[in-house]
């Protein structure tokens, strides 16, 4: 008899304490009432992630059908892991899974750090006018197109009339080729962190805003140099941040995109250039017969490994360092 008192004693002021869902409901609608213009400011963008993100997933089952534009998507015949066999027996699959690998590796150890660096030393920056003639210089190359990049690039190093062959021929050094196999990666590269460094370095900037400055001022007091404020104090209040960017870096480690290394490609550096984004390319759009099914299979297979890979990053970011994504 106790046992059933003190259960219907609980059920009351559980439903006691649990608001009712008429009040929630009018809460939630007079919230969305009074701030609608923000709600209509995040609905353009929801709806675009919709279109342009989720809805094309409805078409990752071409990848699993042989596919033809007369019978569509569903009634087109079932093939199961067909495609993605073929892909990995394909005398293709260690020369581009390889060159995918190594030109992402070198872009992120040759290029992660160095906005931090660009942040920690505009943080440091005593006139302001400086500061931000240094940012602005750095930020702008980030809207610059990807054709028009490439287009400079080999403005500049042409072998007859380039500048940078100019300046080398001055020093005694020969001139170089940005088009042979072993400029490729180093022109990719490096461009690319010309064009993102400033536009990366907004976001480490942000964070050290975020840092007390009650923390500079005690190191000061107790004699620490700029060296040691960098390590004791920049360093550890951008680590959230930085193990965040990892982890999303990660993610995309085998989506380079295919306009500038297709636009760099040529066939002496065919070797080194020819990545997944560009076989994919090549195989669903560029041929004579596109294979759609074949190349949505290799598109599929690129995501999956991306996914395991950003996984497996953000466990050990939360393992080592405490700080994750999720």
């Amino acid at each position: 008899m106790t046992t059933v008192l003190s259960s219907r004693r609980d059920q009351k002021a559980d439903s006691a304490a649990a608001p009712p869902r008429p009040r929630r409901r009018v809460r939630v609608l007079r919230e969305l009432k009074r701030c609608w213009q923000l709600y209509v400011m995040l609905a353009v963008p929801m709806l675009l992630l919709a279109i342009y993100n989720y809805w094309p997933m409805y078409g990752v089952q071409i990848a699993f059908r042989d596919y033809n534009v007369v019978d569509g998507i569903t009634g087109s015949p079932w093939a199961g892991l067909k495609y993605f066999q073929r892909f990995v027996e394909s005398y293709q699959f260690w020369p581009v899974v390889k060159n995918t690998i190594v030109l992402n590796i070198y872009e992120l150890v040759a290029t992660f750090p160095l906005p931090i660096v660009l942040a920690i030393g505009l943080n440091y920056v005593r006139r302001r006018w400086f500061g931000r003639t240094v940012q602005m210089v750095t930020y702008a190359p980030h809207f610059i197109s990807t054709v028009i990049v490439v287009g400079m690039v080999f403005v500049l190093a042409d072998p007859n009339t380039g500048l940078l062959n100019a300046l080398l021929h001055l020093v005694g050094l020969g001139p170089i080729d940005v088009t042979s196999p072993g400029w490729f990666r180093h022109v990719y590269v490096w461009s690319g962190a010309w064009q993102s460094v400033g536009f990366s370095a907004v976001v480490y900037l942000a964070a050290l805003s975020g840092i007390d400055p009650q923390l500079y001022e005690a190191a000061v007091i107790d004699g620490a140099s700029k060296l040691r404020r960098i390590w004791h104090i920049d360093l550890p209040g951008i680590a959230p941040v930085a193990v965040i960017l990892f982890v999303l870096t990660m993610g995309s480690m085998f989506t380079l995109g295919f306009e500038k290394v297709l636009l760099l490609q040529n066939p002496l550096n065919f070797g080194v250039s020819e990545v997944i984004d560009t076989y994919v390319y090549k195989v669903g759009l560029a041929s004579d017969i596109p294979q759609y099914s074949y190349a949505t299979a290799i598109g599929l297979f690129k995501s999956i490994l991306a996914l395991v890979l950003m996984l497996s990053a953000n466990k050990i970011a939360r393992k080592t360092s405490g700080w994750s994504l999720w």
